[in-house]
């Protein structure tokens, strides 16, 4: 999987459009969830592509300090569901920590993770932080990897 970084001005719009229908296909269709997906945060995120024979496979978007929590953040964790086993989730994430780590310096991250990834996320030095907590009806947790 080769790993694409972009700022919302340099996504052509073919990848726009892959990046919303990705989301669209997991977030509302595979998991039953209506939301609203295109929540005006993507102008300030740099989107990180995970491209697979120039098809996209996984994505997240991440967000520097002081623009969502105080923090650095990653969000829209994403891998295509029939590429989950090859370890795309891991490597897209520790692409985002990687340039969240050039472009913020050594910073703490925090990240609303669906409590199913919990194990996930730990594995990646993500720890609980709180209780859990609904989000458009699915089960999250807040997570905070210390710098």
């Amino acid at each position: 999987m080769i790993i694409k970084v972009k700022t919302f001005k340099e996504l052509e719009t073919p990848e726009l459009y892959d990046i919303l229908q990705l989301r669209s296909e997991v977030f509302v269709v595979e998991q039953n969830c209506a939301y609203q997906d295109v929540d005006g945060k993507d102008t300030l995120a740099l989107h990180l592509l995970g491209l697979k024979k120039g098809k996209l496979v996984a994505y997240t978007r991440i967000f520097k300090t002081e623009v969502v929590y105080k923090e650095a953040s990653i969000g829209r964790v994403i891998v295509r569901k029939e590429e989950r086993m090859y370890g795309y989730g891991k490597a897209i994430m520790e692409a985002s920590l990687k340039v969240i780590e050039n472009t913020c310096g050594t910073v703490p991250v925090r990240i609303s993770a669906q409590t199913y990834l919990l194990k996930f996320y730990n594995s990646l030095g993500f720890v609980q932080e709180g209780k859990n907590y609904l989000e458009d009806g699915i089960p999250h947790i807040l997570m905070i990897k210390k710098e």
